[in-house]
C-alpha cells in the first residue's frame, strides 16, 4: 500500500487530502508513517517528531488509529483471497502472492497484478503499488519502483541487469548498518556486488555473505509461506560513541521502544516478553528478558520494562555501543483479556 497509514487519514478527512501529514508523533515521539507531500521534505517512517516538525513547519501530527487500519488491512486480503490462498502478510500494509496456479484465468501475473489494484482503488478508495516477478527478493525490490501507484514488472531475464544498476542500500534485508560496510569495501551497487566472491563475502559476513551472493545474481528459492508467524518484533541503535552515562542510556532506550512498538503495531501482533538487547564497546553481547502472565498492550508498559531491565545493569562494567528492545512470545491479533474462572468447574 501506498503510505497506508497517512492515506486512510487523507481518505476520511477530505482536509488533510494535498497536505503534509504525519501519523503518530505525540506521546509514542516518532513518526509511524508519512503522507507522500510530507516525503518530499524527507520526512520518513521512525524519524522522531521534533525533527520531522524541524523539517516541516507546516507538518500534520495525526493519532493514529490501528483498530482502522487492520480493518482495511482485512479488506484488502479479502480481495487477495480471490486470487490465491498463498499469501504472506509482512505487515498491515504489505504482503507477497504466489499467483503461479492463475485461480480466475487472467493469463499473466502482470494482468493479476493490475486487477488487484484496481479493486483496491475502487473497494478502498486507496492505491497500492506492486511488484512482478519470479522470485520475493526481486519482486520486493520491483514493489517500490514506481511508487506511488505504480506497477513495475521484472522477467527472469532482466532481473541480474535490473538489480545491478540499483544501489546496495535498496537491496530489502541489507540495513543502513550493513549498507555502510558494502560502501566501505567500494561495494556500492548491486553490479558491484556481483562482481566479489562467494569466498569474499562469506570471510567478511559469515553466512550472510552467502545470502547476499545470491540475491545479488537473482537467486532466490525462498517459498510464499501463508501462515508464516511472527517471532519476535525489535528494533535497536548503534551509537556513534560508546556510552555509559544512565540517563542518556534511559533517553535513548525510549526512543527505541518508540521504534519497536511502531513496529509491533504494525504487525498487529501482542507479546508476553519484554528482551533488553546490549552489545559493549568490545563488541560482547548480553541480553535480558521479563515474561509477563498476560500480553503487553501499551507502549508505556513496554517502555518501562526495557527501563528496568536496563536499570539493572548499572554501573556498566564498559561503554555500551548498541541497545535494542525487542517483544517476544508473540500473539497475533487481538488478545481477550483473562477472565476469571468460576467455581463450577
Amino acid at each position: 500500500m501506498d503510505a497506508f497509514y497517512a492515506s486512510v487519514e487523507q481518505r476520511d478527512n477530505p482536509e488533510l487530502r494535498g497536505k503534509p501529514v504525519a501519523v503518530g508523533g505525540g506521546h509514542r515521539g516518532v513518526v509511524a508513517a508519512a503522507s507522500y507531500e510530507a516525503r518530499k521534505f524527507g520526512i520518513r517512517s521512525a524519524m522522531p517528531s521534533v525533527t520531522a516538525k524541524r523539517r516541516c513547519a507546516d507538518l500534520i501530527f495525526v493519532k493514529p488509529r490501528f483498530d482502522v487500519y487492520r480493518e482495511v488491512s482485512h479488506q484488502i486480503r479479502a480481495i487477495f483471497a480471490d486470487y490465491t490462498d498463498l499469501i504472506e502478510p509482512l505487515s498491515l500494509d504489505e504482503a507477497y502472492l504466489d499467483v503461479t496456479a492463475d485461480r480466475l484465468g487472467l493469463g499473466t501475473a502482470r494482468a493479476t497484478a493490475e486487477e488487484i489494484r484496481r479493486r483496491i482503488r475502487e473497494e478502498t478508495g486507496l492505491t497500492a503499488s506492486a511488484g512482478v516477478s519470479y522470485c520475493k527478493f526481486v519482486a520486493k525490490l520491483a514493489s517500490d519502483q514506481n511508487k506511488p501507484d505504480g506497477l513495475c514488472v521484472i522477467t527472469p531475464e532482466r532481473a541480474q541487469a535490473y538489480i545491478a544498476a540499483l544501489p546496495v542500500s535498496r537491496f530489502h534485508g541489507i540495513g543502513p548498518v550493513t549498507a555502510r560496510k558494502l560502501e566501505g569495501m567500494g561495494i556500492m551497487t548491486g553490479a558491484d556486488l556481483q562482481e566479489r566472491s562467494l569466498a569474499e563475502l562469506e570471510l567478511r559476513f559469515g553466512s550472510s555473505g552467502h545470502w547476499y551472493w545470491r540475491i545479488s545474481r537473482g537467486i532466490d528459492d525462498r517459498e510464499v509461506c501463508s501462515d508464516r508467524p511472527y517471532k519476535s518484533v525489535s528494533a535497536e541503535r548503534t551509537f556513534d560513541e560508546d556510552l555509559t552515562d544512565p540517563d542518556r542510556l534511559a533517553s535513548e532506550l525510549e526512543r527505541i521502544a518508540g521504534y519497536a512498538w511502531a513496529r509491533v503495531e504494525r504487525a498487529d501482533v501482542t507479546g508476553r516478553t519484554v528482551t533488553l538487547k546490549v552489545k559493549f564497546g568490545d563488541f560482547t553481547n548480553i541480553t535480558r528478558s521479563k515474561s509477563f502472565p498476560a500480553p503487553i498492550e501499551e507502549l508505556s508498559s513496554f517502555t518501562e520494562a526495557g527501563q528496568v531491565l536496563l536499570a539493572a545493569l548499572f554501573p556498566v562494567p564498559k561503554g555500551i555501543r548498541l541497545l535494542g528492545l525487542g517483544l517476544h512470545n508473540l500473539v497475533e491479533g487481538e488478545v481477550e483479556p483473562p477472565r476469571q474462572l468460576g467455581l463450577a468447574i
